[in-house]
């Protein structure tokens, strides 16, 4: 099979599909991969890397995009992208379809397969292809929220003037991390060690038990009851969203009218701000952007915050997505999902319609089971 790898085009977007090493594993199984220059510049990678590894570099995304068989990409194709995409050909990145009803329509009208990486699962129910890049924007999530948080930094009227770990006779900031996932177990063990006091939310008493055993007496857990969250979220100084449900938009959690109790100066960072955002006041950011103020409360929801540390990102993003990219490219799509249901449920869209039953009900658009396809 034919492997495109574009450059990414999206606001300070600098990850990339594909690491030289990803390319040499698809050419050693018999694949053509070709990449467009400039395309590894961000995460320290030459054309001249690429090619070594066995990649043909092609001048512009168009080039690419004609010449592949399946592209593989880090963010959703920008409209100008869907335009290029054409009927049976793959695409294989991130797509967050939910809340983007144009993206959706200009795949729908391309004809392509897209199969997203958000919803592709593993045996033991998680979301694999998701989790590194929620790792990371856990992390981030504290060290961007540390900054708003100074009086100097993020807006005109700057953050409350809180350090995290505070200093001796000083109380730390407190952190609230509503839910208790990937994302959340990262924010809080980033915040626990700059010396927040820290509270996870979530609605899964398992998954408290588990952060519990994993944390002990250094990290507070609490059911996320309507009467919980708001107290906390009414306490906080930093507040991390940290909510998903695959595939779907994210629920509302915080209301416009709760957001002004808030103490002025406090920081909301929305990490679900992909699927929708779970704040009612929650709008997508970029890096050059990244932060706004509703009601004296700080807002950072940048909507691709791995790709402000595109090298560490993009290592560990192939690291997950390239045995399901040798799986397609190996087997063609439709082998590789009957074979692999987990790989299956990632299907998001195929010759025009919506083939993941969240996203089609979130779009309003019709639905068509993948079973269906690859009876």
């Amino acid at each position: 099979m034919h492997i495109g790898v574009p450059k990414e085009i999206k606001n300070h977007e600098y990850r990339v599909g594909l690491t030289p090493g990803g390319v040499r594993e698809l050419v050693h199984h018999g694949h053509r991969v070709s990449v467009q220059t400039q395309a590894g510049a961000g995460i320290g990678c030459t054309d001249a890397d690429y090619q070594a590894a066995g990649a043909q570099v092609l001048p512009d995304a168009a080039a690419v995009f004609a010449a592949a068989e399946m592209v593989v990409k880090v963010k959703e194709p920008q409209p100008q992208e869907c335009a290029m995409l054409r009927e049976g050909q793959i695409l294989f990145t991130y797509l967050h379809l939910a809340p983007d009803p144009v993206q959706a329509d200009g795949l729908l009208k391309s004809g392509c397969t897209a199969i997203a990486y958000e919803t592709i699962s593993d045996a033991r129910g998680g979301l694999p292809l998701l989790a590194p890049m929620s790792e990371v924007a856990g992390r981030m999530a504290i060290q961007v929220g540390a900054v708003a948080l100074q009086k100097a930094n993020g807006t005109t009227s700057g953050g409350l003037g809180v350090l995290l770990g505070g200093v001796p006779g000083v109380p730390p900031a407190r952190v609230v991390v509503i839910g208790g996932g990937v994302v959340g177990t990262h924010a809080a063990r980033m915040a626990m060690g700059l010396g927040a006091e820290v509270l996870v939310l979530d609605r899964s008493l398992p998954r408290l038990r588990e952060l519990d055993e994993v944390f002990g007496g250094r990290l507070h857990t609490g059911y996320a009851s309507l009467d919980a969250t708001e107290a906390a979220v009414l306490g906080a100084d930093l507040v991390v969203g940290a909510v998903l449900v695959p595939g779907a938009s994210a629920p509302k959690l915080i209301r416009r009218e709760q957001l002004s109790r808030m103490k002025p100066g406090s920081v909301i960072v929305d990490v679900a701000i992909d699927q929708g955002g779970c704040f009612e006041t929650s709008r997508a950011t970029t890096h050059a952007d990244p932060t706004y103020v509703v009601d004296g409360v700080v807002h950072y929801c940048v909507a691709n915050m791995p790709g402000a540390v595109p090298r560490t990102s993009t290592y560990a993003l192939t690291n997950a997505t390239l045995p399901f990219v040798l799986a397609l490219a190996d087997k063609g799509w439709k082998a590789a999902c009957a074979a692999d249901p987990h790989l299956a449920r990632g299907l998001t869209v195929h010759a025009g319609a919506i083939t993941h039953e969240a996203v089609a009900r979130d779009l309003g658009k019709p639905y068509v089971s993948p079973s269906s396809l690859l009876a």
